[in-house]
């Protein structure tokens, strides 16, 4: 019988804020491909999200009738081929785990009913920062499962918003090898230096000019329409997805992924962008992670560890406490967010959704999302956020529309509640 692929949400989604205030924990990159993305080529078929009712809009679940198989996948978790062997052995009504931490359930459409309520009056459970699935009480509808199924292969997942940089390289090299298999390269123009030209990818339409590519060190993708302009120094493991693109004389330390639509400029060492955000002109931004259609102006400069080389504590809005990240953590950036020229970011910052920051001091360690000033953070009316969101989407030829403004005022909501 056909399986339908659900990718849900835990409780621990909260512990990656401000990413996951604005899409479901599977819709974050990791590598070169979101952690769907992977599933979806890995499984060979088309996946969906179980998120919170906010999300769910944007991002919909697909439920096909009551008789449907339907397999709950761990949203946070990466696919390798153990796993999968391990999830394709599942019978209804059994749950794959490891360390009370569920993997997989495999439900019938009755009970994933029962799980969406579940999401919707908030009855999941969480012990620690290992996720537990309970959905609800046995009296509330749901039975209990009664089979659990151990893992004992190793599992990789992202929990905290820093595990994105410390399995960026290793993802990078894993999506390298799931998207370029027995595939050839578009030619590489022979004004560029290249080193490991086996482990160089072109899509078609990518621009590569009198450049320098070191894949000795990782793998180097260069996605669809991408451009990279003379100049550029790229030591692998480095990505850019469609659309990307590299400004002339940008210097790439691995692992870094562009996502589509990005600008990357400067100095870039192991950063994630997601998508569409631009870090276009000259500064260091190192062991960052910056979400969709965020800005960083000429000269901003990110520090990414500490003058006494001690542990970098960040902030964990959902917790409000820090946490160590270890000894290099730089900007974490949420959504729809942009600084001015010359910002200095201290070590292990984190910027919230749809923030506006400048002024010539070091903006805190911790700004909330909709602010909007530099050291004193004064409060970004949601008129203005939206109309300056908007404003930044049209520079890429895109435009905010109903069901993002309806995102962004629901996380205005639940930021300000």
């Amino acid at each position: 019988m056909e399986r339908n692929y659900i990718l849900f949400d835990t409780p621990a989604r909260d512990l990656l804020f401000p990413f996951t205030h604005t899409r479901p924990v599977a819709a974050c990159r990791v590598g070169i491909l979101t952690i769907r993305e992977k599933w979806d080529r890995c499984l060979n078929t088309g996946t969906s999200y179980l998120t919170v009712p906010y999300l769910q809009e944007k991002y919909p679940l697909q439920q096909i009738d009551e008789k449907t198989v339907n397999v709950l996948i761990n949203g946070h978790i990466l696919p390798s081929e153990a796993l999968i062997h391990a999830i394709h052995s599942l019978e209804t009504g059994q749950e794959l785990y490891q360390d009370n931490q569920i993997l997989a359930r495999v439900v019938t459409g009755d009970e994933l009913g029962c799980i969406q309520l579940a999401f919707k009056t908030n009855k999941l459970g969480i012990s620690s920062n290992k996720v537990l699935f309970t959905g609800l009480p046995k009296e509330e509808g749901l039975d209990l499962i009664e089979t659990r199924v151990s893992f004992k292969g190793q599992v990789q997942g992202i929990y905290l918003p820093w595990d994105i940089t410390l399995l960026n390289d290793q993802a990078l090299r894993n999506d390298f090898v799931l998207l370029t298999k027995n595939r050839t390269s578009a030619p590489i123009p022979d004004n560029n230096q290249v080193s490991g030209r086996e482990h160089v990818f072109l899509e078609p339409g990518a621009v590569v000019s009198h450049s320098i590519l070191n894949a000795t060190t990782g793998p180097i993708y260069i996605g669809r329409n991408a451009e990279i302009m003379e100049g550029c120094l790229i030591r692998g493991a480095f990505a850019m997805g469609e659309g990307a693109t590299l400004k002339m004389g940008t210097k790439i330390y691995g692992a870094t992924t562009l996502g589509p639509g990005c600008v990357g400029g400067g100095e870039l060492k192991n950063v994630v962008m997601f998508g569409y955000s631009n870090k276009g002109h000259d500064g260091y931004l190192g062991d960052a992670v910056l979400g969709e259609w965020c800005n960083l102006g000429g000269n901003t400069t990110c520090s990414n560890l500490k003058n006494n080389g001690s542990v970098v504590n960040v902030w964990l809005e959902a917790r409000k406490e820090a946490w160590p990240a270890g000894r290099k953590c730089g900007l974490l950036m949420g959504d729809y967010s942009r600084c001015g020229i010359g910002t200095m970011f201290n070590t292990g910052t984190v910027a919230g959704v749809s923030c506006n920051i400048f002024g010539g001091d070091f903006p805190p360690k911790f700004i909330p999302s909709f602010s909007w000033g530099g050291l004193k953070q004064e409060p970004y009316r949601i008129g203005e956020a939206l109309r300056d969101a908007a404003t930044w989407m049209q520079f890429k030829g895109q435009k905010l529309g109903e069901i993002e403004e309806r995102l962004l005022k629901a996380v205005y909501e639940l930021v300000n509640n």
